[in-house]
C-alpha cells in the first residue's frame, strides 16, 4: 500500500485527534507537529512519541518534506495559513468552518495553490465538509425540495474559539441546540476577566458574526472547574430533506449521526490528506469536489468490488 507523509500543525483539540488519525492509519507516516514556540515541550503525552518543532523548515530539516500540512488552527487563521503554505509548495487541509466566507476563500486558496503547484482541500471538517457532500447528493436524489440541517445538542468547537476570542472573556464553551427547520439556539459559557461583567460579555458575543444570527444565551461560570463540566465534546447531527424525484413526491430522505467532534473533524482532515496526494491538477478543492474513493486507503477496483 502506498504510503503519504504529513505534518500537523498545531495541537489543540483537533490537532490532536489528527495526530491520533494519522497514527491510525495504514497509509500514513505523520513526521511531526508544528507548534508555537512557547508552547514546545508543553503537551508531550498528546504528542504521542512525535517530534514537535516551532516552524516547517525545521520540520522539513529533520525528517523531510510532507506531502500534506494538515491545518487545526482556528477558522479565522485559516486563509493566512493556508497560502502561506501554499505559496511555498506545500499541499494543506483545513477545517476552515465559516460558510459565508468559503465562496471567497476558495478563489484565494486556488490562486495561491495553482501558484505553488499545489492542492488546498479546504472546508474539511464534517460541516462544512462531509455534510455538504450528503447535502449534494440528496440533491441529486431529490432535486425539487427542502433540506433542513439540523445540529446538536452539543459543543461547536468553531463558536467556542469564537466565543474565547472576544474581548473579557477568560474561557468559554459554546452549545448548540436545534430548535427544527434548520434554526439553532446558541447556549455560552463563559469565565469572566477580572473586572467584567457579563452584560458587557453578552453584548459583545452577540455582536460576533458567529453569533449574531441566532438566538443566543450566555451563562457565566464562577470557576474553570464549573466551565469544565460543561464542557464535552459531543456533538451531533439529523439532516432531512423532503421533496420529489422527477416527478414523483413525498421522497423523504435523512441522515443522523451522534459523535465526538474534534475526532471525526480531524479523521476527515486524515482522509482528505489521502485524497489531497491524488488530486489530478494544483488547486483548490472541497468536499463536493472530490470523489469518495480517494479519501479511502488502498486501491481504487477494490473499493469498486467491496462498495458498488
Amino acid at each position: 500500500m502506498k504510503k503519504f507523509t504529513v505534518a500537523v500543525h498545531g495541537l489543540g483539540n483537533i490537532g490532536r485527534r489528527a495526530v491520533e488519525a494519522a497514527l491510525a492509519a495504514p497509509d500514513c507516516e505523520c513526521l511531526g507537529v508544528i507548534r508555537r514556540r512557547e508552547s514546545l515541550g508543553t503537551s508531550g503525552d498528546a504528542l504521542r512519541g512525535l517530534p514537535e518543532f516551532a516552524d516547517i523548515d525545521g520540520l522539513t530539516a529533520a525528517k523531510g518534506r510532507p506531502d500534506v500540512v494538515i491545518l487545526c488552527g482556528p477558522s479565522r487563521g485559516i486563509p493566512t495559513t493556508a497560502v502561506d503554505f501554499l505559496g511555498k509548495g506545500f499541499s494543506t487541509v483545513d477545517s476552515f468552518d465559516i460558510h459565508s466566507d468559503i465562496p471567497t476563500e476558495v478563489p484565494l486558496l486556488h490562486k495561491a495553490a495553482v501558484a505553488g503547484k499545489a492542492v488546498s482541500i479546504t472546508a474539511a471538517g464534517w460541516d462544512p465538509g462531509t455534510d455538504s457532500a450528503v447535502r449534494a447528493l440528496f440533491e441529486a436524489m431529490v432535486p425539487v425540495g427542502t433540506t433542513f440541517t439540523n445540529f446538536g445538542r452539543g459543543r461547536s468547537m468553531g463558536h467556542s474559539v469564537a466565543a474565547r476570542a472576544i474581548r473579557g472573556v477568560a474561557d468559554a464553551v459554546s452549545i448548540t441546540i436545534p430548535v427544527g427547520g434548520g434554526r439553532h439556539s446558541r447556549l455560552v459559557y463563559v469565565l469572566l476577566e477580572n473586572g467584567e461583567t457579563l452584560d458587557a460579555v453578552r453584548q459583545r458575543i452577540q455582536a460576533d458574526a458567529y453569533f449574531a444570527h441566532d438566538p443566543l444565551e450566555v451563562r457565566e461560570c464562577k470557576t474553570a472547574l464549573e466551565l469544565a463540566s460543561v464542557a464535552d465534546q459531543s456533538h451531533g447531527l439529523l439532516m432531512e430533506r423532503t421533496g420529489a424525484s422527477g416527478m414523483t413526491d413525498n421522497q423523504i430522505l435523512s441522515f443522523d449521526m451522534r459523535i465526538n467532534n474534534p475526532a471525526l473533524t480531524a479523521q476527515i482532515l486524515l482522509s482528505c490528506a489521502r485524497a489531497a496526494t491524488r488530486m489530478d491538477a494544483p488547486g483548490c478543492y472541497t468536499l463536493i469536489d472530490i470523489p469518495p474513493v480517494k479519501l479511502l486507503p488502498g486501491e481504487r477496483m477494490d473499493h469498486i468490488a467491496r462498495l458498488v
